[in-house]
Order: structure tokens, then C-alpha cells, then sequence
């Protein structure tokens, strides 16, 4: 799908899959070039209701309008995240003390020739520019807080035993805690948002190789495949924006 915004064209495309192994789905996407908005939301794996929540995020992001200004584009999305954790919140209380219904999320506003992310959990966001990948989301993991800390090094994290424990989630505490990083775009930037199943079945300069090619639908199907191909363990989710003058 294609939009048009302040001189760039937007060109999007979005693929999910339960994965190699899993029977059942438990990510969802978004896409709404239409406002410049996407996202990739993950249940969180051996929590209850994992895809009710991902769904339940996804549902709330369709109902976004398209505001008169970008702050309150921004608001309206943090609001409508903050009521989904505390209807997850509600539904795991009934269910039982113990309970937990949980997802990640990773969105995507594209707003005057500016990217917002939003995120909690590790679903990423990358930018692709002039080749060089970068992750522009910080993984909300425990093991990305001993990178952080110098305890390991980056390229330990995959196969840390603890490589699967998220330290932030919609649904796992009553306040919501969403990171925002801002970035220009220009003319020839790729940004991908995914599920972790994706950046656990290929490396960075898999994903850089694949971003590198056109169009949008062909780059999310290739990095679907190639996922799946290396037997993908967990469900995986794309979501390709491509930026054109």
C-alpha cells in the first residue's frame, strides 16, 4: 500500500506467520499508510491469551483518526495503549492472582518527513539507509540490560540462556512504560518493524541484504521465507516501509 507525505512516498507491505514450529499465531500487525501508521505486536510466549493481546493492541491502533497535530497523534496512541495494558491488566485479574496476558509492541508513525517509534518488549524497528542497518529500538530484555551493563558482549545476547526473558510489556505492569525515538527521514530509507521471531532466525546482515531490494512486497516475502527456510521457532512478523521522493 502506498501514502504520500510531505514530498516522500510511503510503500508498505506486511507478512505473519505462526513459524516453523509453533501451531498457533500469537503476533499481530498493522498497516495504515493512509495515516502513517504501523505496527507489530507479540504475545508474549507461555503467558495465557498471548494472541488476545496482540489482537487487542492491534484493534485499538485500527481506531486511531487522524488528528490536527502530531502531538495529538502521539497522545492518542499512548492512550489507546495504556487503556489496552489495563484491559489486559482487568482480564488477567479475573482469570486468576497469577495470571498474566501480555504483548509486545513496536509502532511506527511516520509524520512530516519524520519517523516516531513507540515501543515496549523486543519487537524491533530497524532503518536501513545507504545500506548500513540500524536498530533503532532498544530491546526491553534481560539480557540487553547486561550489555548494556558491559556484563556480555552484543554478540552473546542470541544464545544467553535468558535470551527469552522481556522486562517490559503491555499487560505486565498497571503503568505502562513506552520508549519514543524520533528520527529525519530521507528518500531511499527502509524501516522494518518485527517480532523477535525474525531477528532470532536471521542475523543483521541477513535482514541489511534482503531490505536491500525492491519492491516492498518482494523484501517482506524474502525475509518471510528465509525465516521460515532456517526452521523459524517462534511465530515471525514483518511490516516494510520503504521511503521514495
Amino acid at each position: 500500500m502506498t501514502a504520500i507525505n510531505h514530498k516522500l512516498r510511503y510503500r508498505s507491505a506486511v507478512r505473519t506467520h505462526a513459524g516453523a514450529v509453533r501451531q498457533r499465531n500469537e503476533d499481530a500487525v498493522l498497516e495504515r499508510p493512509e495515516i502513517g501508521l504501523w505496527a507489530v505486536a507479540d504475545g508474549a510466549g507461555g503467558h495465557q491469551c498471548g494472541d488476545y493481546a496482540s489482537s487487542s493492541i492491534i484493534t485499538a491502533l485500527g481506531k486511531v483518526s487522524p488528528p490536527p497535530s502530531t502531538a495529538e497523534l502521539i497522545d492518542d496512541v499512548r492512550t489507546r495503549l495504556s487503556g489496552v495494558n489495563q484491559e489486559l491488566r482487568e482480564k488477567a485479574a479475573d482469570i486468576g492472582p497469577r495470571a498474566m496476558i501480555c504483548s509486545t509492541v513496536v509502532v511506527l508513525l511516520i509524520v512530516e518527513g519524520r519517523s516516531c517509534c513507540l515501543w515496549a518488549g523486543d519487537s524491533r524497528c530497524y532503518l536501513l539507509r545507504a545500506g548500513a542497518l540500524r536498530q533503532v529500538s532498544r530491546d526491553h530484555s534481560y539480557v540487553q540490560n547486561l550489555v548494556d551493563r558491559g556484563e556480555i558482549r552484543a554478540e552473546a545476547a542470541a544464545d544467553h540462556p535468558l535470551a527469552h526473558v522481556v522486562t517490559n510489556l503491555l499487560g505486565a505492569a498497571d503503568r505502562l512504560l513506552l520508549e519514543e525515538r524520533w528520527n529525519p527521514l530521507a528518500s531511499g530509507d527502509i524501516l522494518l518493524l518485527c517480532s523477535d521471531g525474525l531477528c532470532r532466525a536471521l542475523a543483521d546482515r541477513e535482514i541489511a541484504a534482503i531490505l536491500d531490494d525492491d519492491p516492498v512486497e518482494r523484501v517482506a516475502d524474502r525475509l518471510m521465507e528465509s525465516a521460515l527456510s532456517r526452521g523459524a521457532r517462534d511465530n515471525v512478523s514483518v511490516v516494510v516501509v520503504a521511503c521514495q521522493a
